[in-house]
């Protein structure tokens, strides 16, 4: 099982979009500091995640996320 995720953070307007094979996992190495790239917006939490049964799946879904297309879908999701 592979996944499409979205996670926000809790200190800035800023959102992270990725794929992975385990959600809970990506999170906590996200949240250690592992990805250099986002580290001034930890810490973060799970937004919204989709799951797949292939990684092509997940990184399709996950380029989707990234679009403007996606971009609005997610608007929609998140702020219910």
């Amino acid at each position: 099982m592979y996944f499409a995720y979205v996670i926000k953070s809790q200190v800035a307007d800023f959102y992270y979009k990725g794929h992975c094979k385990d959600v809970h996992n990506r999170l906590m190495q996200h949240n250690s500091g592992l990805t250099v790239s986002i580290r001034p917006y930890l810490p973060f939490e799970l937004a919204y995640f989709e799951s797949f049964l292939t990684e092509k799946e997940a990184i399709a879904r996950e380029k989707y996320f990234k679009s403007s297309a996606g971009r609005r879908y997610l608007r929609g999701k998140l702020t219910r």
